[in-house]
C-alpha cells in the first residue's frame, strides 16, 4: 500500500488497486465510506499485520470488539419491536441465535467479505477466507467501521437491512440455537455441574476434515457430535445431549 487514495486513519496509504477493490465492496454493502481506511482496517486480519511489520500494528480485532456491542444493541432493539410481549429470557435466546458465528458467517459469505480480506500467508494457505470464525469476526468489524464512519443511526440501518430478513424466518431459532449455552444452563440448574467437552476423533483430508467431540455431564448424560470444526462438533454434541435429557 503505497499511493494515496483517500483518508486512511493513519495507515500507510493504500494503492489504487486496493482502493478500487474496496469501492466495489461498498456497492455490495450498499454503504459509501467517507473514510475508506476504516473498511480496509475492518478487513485486515491479525495474521496479515503480524507478517507486515512495516505497517502500523493494526488489525480488525478492536473493530470486532466494538462491532459485537453495536450489533447486540441493534438486534436487541429489533427483537423488542418484533416481539413486544416476549419475556426477557426468550428475547435473549433469540438474540443469541441471531448474532452467533453461524448466521454472521453466512451473511459475510453472501456479501463476499472473504474475497477482500488481507490475510497472512499461513492463514491464506489454510483456507482462512472460508473460515466461519474469521468471516463472522470480519462482519462485526465492518459493522463497527460503519458505526465509526457514519454514526449509530446509519449503522442501525445497515444492520437492519442485513438482519430483518432473518427475523422473518420461522425456523431461525431452531437453525441458529446456541445448544452449548442451553446445555450449560440446564446442567447448572438440574445437576449443579458443568458439561465437559473432549475431542474424541478426527477423520478426512485436511481440507475436508471432520471432528468428533464428546460431551459429558457426570452421572447424567454423555453424547457425541461431529462437525467441520470443533465448535460445530461441540454444538451438535450439546444438541444430542439436550435431546437425551428431554427424553
Amino acid at each position: 500500500m503505497v499511493a494515496s487514495s483517500g483518508g486512511c486513519r493513519g495507515w500507510i496509504k493504500m494503492d489504487e488497486e486496493r482502493s478500487l477493490k474496496l469501492r466495489r465492496l461498498e456497492e455490495a454493502l450498499s454503504f459509501r465510506f467517507a473514510d475508506i481506511g476504516l473498511l480496509d482496517e475492518a478487513l485486515t486480519h491479525r495474521s496479515y499485520s503480524h507478517e507486515n511489520p512495516r505497517l502500523p500494528e493494526r488489525n480488525n480485532e478492536r473493530l470486532e470488539f466494538l462491532g459485537d456491542a453495536v450489533l447486540s444493541l441493534c438486534v436487541g432493539h429489533m427483537l423488542m419491536e418484533k416481539f413486544p410481549s416476549e419475556a426477557e429470557g426468550n428475547l435473549s435466546k433469540r438474540r443469541a441465535a441471531l448474532v452467533n458465528e453461524t448466521p454472521l458467517s453466512d451473511l459475510a459469505g453472501r456479501l463476499g467479505l472473504g474475497e477482500y480480506l488481507l490475510l497472512g500467508r499461513g492463514e491464506e494457505a489454510s483456507g482462512g477466507r472460508m473460515k466461519a470464525s474469521i468471516l463472522a469476526d470480519t462482519l462485526e468489524a465492518v459493522i463497527a467501521a460503519v458505526f465509526l464512519d457514519a454514526g449509530y443511526e446509519k449503522a442501525t440501518r445497515f444492520i437492519r437491512d442485513l438482519f430483518e430478513p432473518l427475523l422473518e424466518e420461522d425456523s431461525l431459532y431452531s437453525r441458529f440455537r446456541d445448544f452449548k449455552s442451553e446445555l450449560q444452563e440446564l446442567s447448572h440448574t438440574r445437576f449443579q455441574a458443568t458439561p465437559s467437552y473432549a475431542l474424541s476423533g478426527e477423520s478426512g483430508p485436511d481440507h475436508e476434515k471432520l471432528f468428533k467431540v464428546q460431551v459429558t455431564i457426570p452421572g447424567a448424560v454423555t453424547a457425541s457430535g461431529t462437525g467441520r470444526n470443533k465448535k460445530e462438533a461441540e454444538q451438535q454434541a450439546a444438541m444430542k445431549a439436550l435431546e437425551a435429557l428431554e427424553e
